[in-house]
């Protein structure tokens, strides 16, 4: 298990049962790159990842 998979486990136990809009979790990463500007680079990387999920390699 990788340590991310700890706030992977605790998002779905606290949050699991509701539903958010892609809206609401743009900005909750904008908020957060706000407030910890170190991790710019990866929730990019992530946001890029989670937008193109469904294309063809």
């Amino acid at each position: 298990m990788y340590f991310t998979d700890k706030g992977i486990e605790e998002l779905l136990e606290r949050r699991g049962d509701e539903s958010v809009s892609l809206a609401w979790l743009a900005e909750r990463l904008r908020d957060f790159v706000d407030l910890n500007p170190d991790f710019e680079v990866p929730v990019e990387r992530l946001a890029s990842w989670l937008a193109r999920a469904d294309d063809d390699d």
